[in-house]
């Protein structure tokens, strides 16, 4: 339970690392690849943690505190500062980091929820 727990801090931490590096530039092309970066940084926390439990709601413990600090920071900014925002292609880095950020660990948790229907009950956790 205690890793479980570790895993969802290292959601919250995923999450302040993409947004605030979300902004990033590549000369002066912005370049948001902490979305990118964040939703493998997802995916392999979720998946980590579906290693450690038998639901695949647990598992995406991860995934949900991720979710829940983007809407804390969406709602909430830190010291009244805009975080999100920017022109062009940046005006589409919330939905960015949402749909990059969020998606690869959702693909994990549907397919570990798929394979518990199929076999008919939860798996067990694999040993360590």
């Amino acid at each position: 339970m205690l890793l479980l727990i570790l895993l969802g801090l290292d959601g919250v931490l995923s999450a302040l690392m993409a947004v605030f590096f979300l902004p990033m530039r590549l000369g002066p092309v912005p370049f948001p690849i902490s979305a990118l970066l964040s939703g493998a940084l997802n995916a392999a926390l979720v998946w980590a943690a579906l290693q450690l439990t038998a639901t695949p709601r647990l598992g995406a413990l991860p995934l949900w505190t991720w979710l829940a600090t983007l809407l804390v920071l969406m709602t909430i900014t830190p010291g009244d500062d805009i975080v999100f925002g920017g022109s062009g292609l940046m005006e589409f880095g919330p939905v960015l980091l949402v749909a990059l950020g969020a998606v690869p660990a959702a693909w994990l948790v549907m397919r570990a929820g798929d394979r518990d229907v199929r076999t008919g009950a939860a798996s067990a956790p694999r040993a360590r």
